[in-house]
């Protein structure tokens, strides 16, 4: 090789490093472009951290406008206050409403109140001290509204009343919020009879005020009857309740139908609960209600097409939806299952015990249209055929352990998860052994 020609390679060696080095810089220089400039992953990047904020906001402390219908009407903050508040009756104490499930948030609560609650310096058994923890916005899920001098004249509720709980971090029913748990301690309809004026409820279901609170005192802890008002049922052929248990709000993410009868999305939910349950201010819409030999009451009061002046609800169904789908499933605490016969049960889950065919991991619901017949599970469709679909869906079972207080299935007919097992091997034909109903069961507590 002549010098010439040597000379000429080892420029193109010496340079390919150059040009190696060239090319990193200038990708190292976009990079830090593109981290500085406005991209549309940095618009998406503001943008869920602004739904996650403002939906937290709405879960947590929006009324949507429904102390018009709570405060106003029913005039319940009456009965909170009492008489010597200028309400009626002998007012709500803190005792009482810890013991009808009402829950204090902690963090609301100031630090020197916080020490007063616990070296026992403040009355329990006084109704001023429920004003003054509703006025601070520690009761999670109720907020007062007040005049010029601080008097309470309306109440409205909030997502969270029955959608969250606390951790008893401080005492049982006072601690750190849990966002989508369900309340199974809340007795909603002890407290909804203690409204002075319920003809309003008794006009809708053409019946008196009497009935109507025995109907609420029917429901008992835990439990709500969101179809009341569409149907006017509110007992069961059996006699018991129509009510059905609180469900979770957490680990949603990938569920397509909300609710055990699958009466749609968690935006329909949202705007179904926010406008027809929670009786706030908004927009809604579902030619389903209009049907009046399956939804008389929702038919005569025009629930399937709904128009309110002030719209305090729709605008916020986005991040509302967000935030719930945000909120995962809570993890088992260490020691409540276990791991050994739990790591058996999977095996009975997704094989002799046939769960993994609707519940599929790692949703444990069907991917899709979730929805069976009463017939197919091996229970009776009269809640199923209180809902459009005529049909129960497949509930998610991520999170199962938290939600036990009550029962399992919508009505908790199920005292333990033991029975809901047997009740399926039964059903199916399954002939699990009582180690495969026991291993199962831990399974299930895992998850």
């Amino acid at each position: 090789m002549t010098g010439h020609v040597r000379r000429k390679a080892a420029l193109v060696v010496l340079c390919v490093p150059l040009v190696t080095v060239t090319i990193v810089s200038v990708f190292a220089r976009r990079d830090d472009h593109f981290a500085q400039a406005n991209t549309f992953d940095a618009v998406i990047d503001a943008h869920q951290a602004a739904l996650m904020k403002r939906g937290r906001e709405i879960f947590r402390f929006d009324t949507f406008g429904d102390e018009h219908f709570w405060g106003d009407t029913l005039k319940l903050h009456q009965a909170i206050v009492g008489a010597r508040f200028g309400g009626v009756g002998p007012g709500l104490s803190p005792t009482t409403a810890l013991a009808v499930g009402l829950k204090l948030d902690l963090d609301a609560i100031p630090p020197p109140l916080v020490d007063a609650l616990r070296t026992g310096r403040i009355n329990l058994n006084d109704p001023a001290n429920t004003i003054a923890l509703l006025n601070i916005g520690a009761v999670v899920g109720v907020k007062t509204f007040t005049n010029a001098t601080g008097q309470i004249v309306s109440v409205g509720v909030q997502c969270s009343l029955c959608h969250a709980t606390v951790d008893d971090a401080f005492a049982s029913g006072i601690g750190h919020r849990l966002d989508g748990w369900p309340n199974r301690d809340l007795n909603i309809g002890a407290i909804i009879a203690l409204a002075p004026d319920l003809s309003t409820v008794a006009s809708l279901l053409q019946t008196d005020q009497a009935t109507v609170r025995q109907v609420l005192h029917s429901w008992g802890p835990g439990k709500f009857d969101a179809e009341l008002f569409m149907d006017g049922k509110a007992f069961r052929p059996d006699g018991q309740s129509s009510a059905a248990l609180i469900p979770p709000a957490f680990g949603l993410a990938g569920t397509n139908l909300h609710t055990f009868t699958g009466w749609g999305s968690v935006p329909y939910w949202n705007a179904f609960v926010a406008n027809l349950e929670m009786h706030g201010q908004g927009t809604f819409f579902d030619p389903r209600l209009a049907d009046a030999v399956q939804f008389p009451v929702a038919a005569r009061a025009g629930f399937n097409d709904v128009r309110s002046a002030e719209d305090h609800i729709t605008a916020k169904l986005s991040a509302l939806q967000f935030y719930q789908l945000a909120i995962p499933a809570p993890t088992p605490p260490s020691g409540s299952f276990d791991p050994e016969a739990a790591a058996r049960g999977r095996d009975v889950f997704n094989g002799t015990g046939r769960c993994a065919t609707c519940h599929v991991p790692p949703l444990f619901s069907e991917p899709g249209w979730a929805m069976h017949t009463g017939a197919e599970i091996g229970i009776d469709n009269f809640q199923a055929d209180r809902a459009p679909d005529h049909r129960y869906r497949t509930t998610p079972l991520k999170g199962l352990w938290a939600h036990a207080k009550g029962g399992f299935y919508h009505d908790g007919r199920f005292q333990t998860l033991t029975d809901v097992v047997q009740h399926y091997s039964h059903t199916f034909g399954l002939q699990l052994s009582d180690r495969d109903v026991a291993d199962l069961v831990e399974y299930l507590k895992s998850l």
